[in-house]
């Protein structure tokens, strides 16, 4: 499956638009950024060997974890990673239904749940 890195972006940015404001507003602080695929680093950082197992990964503190007085530097970072999820479509539907579902899982962990709490 193609698309190009500017379409892609453009599917990231409409996922993101559709999110329920109350969620939006949970944002401020969260990054959301898209890259070609997983480094070593990343990969290690999960388990995993192969590239294209990784198709998002949620870098920060999930909001649960956070203190009253926390208050962190860097935001905490949702990452795409364009070529694995392109690898797992055969079509432009199922792209943007993964991009909608990768984003949406990766959100999940910053608001504290667990790979086994979510649909996604």
């Amino acid at each position: 499956m193609r698309v190009t890195g500017d379409e892609f972006e453009s599917l990231v940015e409409r996922a993101l638009d559709q999110l329920p404001p109350e969620f939006g507003a949970l944002l401020d602080n969260v990054a959301v950024v898209i890259e070609d695929e997983p480094s070593p680093e990343d990969l290690a950082s999960v388990g995993l060997e192969h590239p294209d197992e990784l198709l998002g990964l949620y870098v920060g503190v999930p909001l649960t974890e956070r203190e009253s007085s926390f208050y962190g530097d860097l935001p905490d970072r949702v990452v795409l990673y364009r070529r694995p999820i392109l690898a797992v479509c055969r079509n432009r539907r199922e792209v943007i239904r993964e991009v909608r579902d990768t984003l949406m899982h990766e959100l999940g962990h910053h608001f504290g749940l667990s790979d086994d709490d979510m649909p996604y």
